[in-house]
């Protein structure tokens, strides 16, 4: 008798039926496959909403109000994309924040971490682009603001800055090809995610105690398929809540004006997503140090299969750097605040302290931290 074999159901079958899991992963797991839906979420409204998008400064305005106000059901799809972009990120910061917590960076996991990282800097990239499209007053100096930095560069930057713009001017050669880049890169990020996913299953997902183990393991369906889908339906109600509720509360005013280049907005400010960043970048005097500091502010995740310097991967069992990892979040939190805030004493000052902190972090205490515990635990002995 001949056996007919189908690859494609293989695959499901070896990855996402009968893929051997770790039998003590607990709801901080849930967060990779809610980005998968977040994914999911995005490509399909924005599909939907370049169907009657104008990429052109004259009309990308009233294209966006045509949507929310004759289009059917359009309001909902556009605050779908809106308000989705603020929960992949939520997401993704917690999927990065838990990966820093039991330590999911070390060998022989540190591709997927360094895959993960690269995701997250095109999702950033992404998510800017997407920003200009409304053609808002706060989408239009945004634009101004972040893709002057590029100047900073010695020599190319301004010539970098013009290739950008297509012109002297953030105007319809630049939003053209925004719109171009913004539809393109999720698609980058679908690849990029497979990857992710493909190595990671490459080595077998980690669990709470941080250890290598070739038993207690079981399916994922139905134990942790199920596990995922309460996941799901918490945060569809956190999402709906939003989304029917407070649908403006996480976008700016602003970006209710039609982009006008005659009139600034008193005080510029990027989406919440990126104001940790932004607050980086500001508190650095210098253009060009500044750029430097807010994108090796991501650059050093990658890192850190390479910075740490212990064995024990799990906070658990390192109440030291549990402390340390604490002080991190308030860090990150403190500087997503101060980059809504007015350019000014004391926020600067304040800014210039949690930056400075955030780097010490990354750079010290997470290389030399693993080898004090361990001589401290020598010397308990």
């Amino acid at each position: 008798m001949r056996i007919i074999k189908f690859p494609l159901l293989n695959i499901v079958n070896d990855h996402a039926i009968a893929y051997p899991t770790p039998i003590n992963l607990h709801y901080a797991w849930n967060f990779g496959f809610l980005s998968l839906i977040c994914l999911g979420i995005q490509l399909i409204t924005g599909i939907f909403l370049a169907m009657h998008y104008t990429p052109h400064i004259m009309f990308a305005f009233q294209s966006v109000e045509h949507i929310m106000r004759d289009v059917n059901f359009g309001w909902l799809i556009r605050y779908m994309h809106a308000n989705g972009a603020s929960m992949f990120f939520i997401v993704v910061y917690f999927h990065v924040f838990r990966g820093l917590y039991f330590g999911s960076y070390s060998k022989p996991k540190q591709w997927v971490w360094v895959v993960g990282i690269i995701i997250l800097l095109v999702m950033i990239i992404t998510a800017f682009i997407g920003y200009v499209l409304p053609w808002g007053q706060m989408s239009l100096w945004g634009a101004t603001v972040i893709t002057n930095l590029v100047s900073a560069i010695p020599k190319i930057g301004n010539h970098i800055v013009f290739w950008l713009w297509g012109g002297f001017s953030v105007d319809n050669a630049t939003l053209n090809r925004f719109f171009s880049l913004h539809y393109l890169l999720p698609f980058l990020i679908v690849g990029l995610s497979l990857i992710h996913v493909a190595l990671l299953h490459q080595e077998g997902s980690g669990n709470p105690l941080g250890i290598e183990s070739k038993v207690d393991k079981i399916n994922l369906f139905p134990y942790f398929v199920i596990k995922d889908l309460f996941g799901l339906a918490i945060f569809f109600v956190f999402f709906c809540f939003f989304l029917y509720f407070f649908p403006n509360v996480l976008g700016h005013s602003d970006n209710y004006i039609e982009a006008n280049p005659m009139v600034t907005p008193t005080h510029i400010v990027p989406e919440w997503y990126f104001l940790p960043f932004y607050a980086i970048l500001r508190s650095i005097p210098h253009k060009l140090g500044g750029v430097i500091a807010m994108l090796l502010s991501i650059l050093i995740l990658a890192g850190l299969p390479w910075l740490h310097s212990t064995e024990i991967r799990s906070s658990r069992f390192r109440p030291i750097y549990k402390f340390f990892y604490w002080t991190l979040i308030s860090c990150c939190l403190l500087l997503g605040w101060i980059g809504g805030m007015p350019v000014e004493d004391p926020y600067i000052l304040i800014g210039q302290i949690l930056s400075f902190y955030y780097f010490l972090y990354f750079l010290l205490i997470i290389p030399f931290l693993g080898k004090f515990e361990i001589n401290l635990l020598k010397n308990f002995k």
